[in-house]
């Protein structure tokens, strides 16, 4: 092999492998934060909060979209008490860092956010305050805004948690998704997920998430029966070596806020 075509080689796969590092950074994080309330007097200053000076304050920054949800208090399987879930979609993992770095700085957050963020020991705003850090799903790389026309709080939004027994099978039930195709499958039926997520800080790891949109709940079960049904998720779930990955399925159904983004 002549020294030319050594050296063109060399170049290919000096392209080709800071190709595939940058398709590779280009997977979103995303930090759910999860408000635990009592009251809904500490509802009211979260909501106010959350919809004057935090989400104003995150678009200063870039941050364009962020979904705002409360739950469906008609499903059975939501906890009794008040929850508000925030989905906010972030570039790299260093953004979790500065985005807090960022609010800090920010007078304007400052003022907008006083009664929240000057709250007294005791009469605090919320009883407690959860975060959960993912990195988002290698064939589902960046979130994506639902299509649907159904005004807000008709909507069904549907928040899994899929638990596993251990690592490995958590790495197997994300390849389910990935190199199976189950992503391909629930976008073919339209399902309008807004991310998958492999949860890297949270409460039940090993752990992915996965958040999918309907019109109404009707809409909702009328897709999954369609899931159940199909030939392709039928042939994956039963393959042998897809078995066992899941030791627990945590579904939440919820909705948008009037001021949420997504």
């Amino acid at each position: 092999m002549s020294q030319r075509i050594k050296t063109t080689l060399l170049f290919s796969l000096i392209f080709l492998t800071n190709l595939f590092n940058a398709t590779a950074a280009k997977r979103d994080f995303y930090q759910i934060k999860i408000y635990h309330l009592k009251s809904d007097a500490q509802e009211k200053v979260v909501d106010d909060y959350l919809q004057k000076a935090y989400l104003p304050a995150l678009h200063r920054f870039g941050i364009e979209k962020v979904g705002v949800f409360k739950p469906v208090m008609s499903d059975p399987a939501m906890p009794t008490e008040k929850l508000i879930y925030v989905f906010i979609p972030l570039k790299s993992f260093n953004s979790i860092l500065a985005l807090n770095e960022n609010l800090v700085k920010d007078k304007q957050y400052a003022a907008d956010g006083k009664a929240y963020l000057d709250a007294l020991y005791n009469d605090e705003p919320y009883e407690r305050l959860e975060s959960i850090v993912l990195k988002a799903f290698a064939d589902a790389p960046n979130f994506m805004l639902p299509k649907l026309k159904s005004p807000m709080k008709e909507r069904i939004y549907e928040l899994r948690s899929y638990e596993a027994p251990t690592e490995k099978y958590f790495q197997n039930k994300v390849d389910m998704f990935n190199k199976g195709d189950e992503i391909g499958l629930f976008k073919r039926l339209g399902f309008n997920a807004v991310f998958y997520g492999e949860v890297l800080a949270g409460n039940h790891m090993p752990n992915l998430m996965y958040l999918t949109t309907f019109e109404n709940k009707a809409d909702r079960d009328a897709h999954w029966k369609a899931f159940s049904a199909d030939d392709h998720w039928k042939k994956l779930s039963a393959m042998q070596n897809y078995q066992n990955n899941v030791s627990k399925n945590d579904t939440r159904f919820i909705y948008p806020t009037d001021y949420s983004d997504i």
